[in-house]
């Protein structure tokens, strides 16, 4: 499927993806009188969530037919948010940010090591001193347990797909393979098939390639930093801030 089809079908699959929690979240630790970058914002959605609640907003994303989508999205509210098409890890043009927000494991996209690493050191440069790092990623319980090999679909009136999960070819990795029917006008389905590769590292990995950029008062939590971090957890988060 290429990134336009993709693109259209987002947020159909993402109507029931814990927004609000998200916000919670961000909230605690965010500054409304200053600047944020929304990284891998995707259709911008959460983008527009922050700057209803007052926040300068910026979004970032990879692919240009999402960007759009958001673009027309915040036309039809009447909220400005300038969003950019750039590649997390090679960010740049940006400095003295409050803060940077990083959901829906989209750091899991990237699949090594040293991509991470390289990341974490475009952020911290795009902080200003004491700004805050947020962000979420799939937990190695989730990459071994939860995606190990399942099949998961849905049925409704417009949209019906079927995901595949199957471990990748590297540790703590999990190749994608979705399968879409998409309702046209005249009653017919159009097939549409989607490939996408996740990674994940322990926490620990994450904490050092955090403190190693830069960062300081690393703090590890579970349930939208509901919680400390247990073993069978599927989602972790972060908070880092900038020395």
């Amino acid at each position: 499927m290429n990134h336009d089809h993709f693109a259209s079908l987002y947020d159909l699959l993402m109507e029931d993806a814990p927004y609000d929690s998200w916000l919670g979240y961000a909230e605690k630790y965010l500054d409304k009188r200053g600047r944020v970058l929304d990284l891998a914002c995707g259709t911008g959605t959460f983008s527009l969530m922050l700057a209803k609640k007052g926040y300068d907003i910026v979004g970032v994303d990879l692919s240009q037919d999402m960007l759009t989508i958001a673009e027309e999205k915040a036309r039809k509210v009447d909220v400005t948010v300038d969003f950019i098409l750039q590649d997390m890890r090679t960010l740049t043009g940006f400095k003295d940010l409050d803060g940077i927000t990083l959901f829906c494991d989209g750091l899991n996209y990237l699949r090594e090591a040293d991509e991470v690493k390289q990341t974490f050191l475009h952020l911290a440069s795009a902080l200003k001193k004491g700004g805050v790092l947020l962000f979420d990623v799939h937990s190695p319980f989730k990459m071994d347990h939860i995606f190990d090999d399942q099949l998961y679909g849905e049925n409704s009136d417009s949209l019906s797909y079927m995901w595949f999960c199957e471990p990748g070819d590297q540790v703590l990795s999990v190749n994608h393979t979705l399968t879409f029917f998409v309702k046209k006008q005249n009653g017919y389905y159009e097939r549409m098939d989607e490939e996408q590769y996740q990674r994940t590292f322990a926490p620990i990995n994450y904490e050092q390639w955090l403190r190693e950029a830069g960062f300081y008062q690393i703090e590890m939590t579970a349930d939208f930093g509901n919680k400390d971090v247990e073993d069978d957890d599927d989602r972790i988060f972060f908070k880092a801030v900038k020395k």
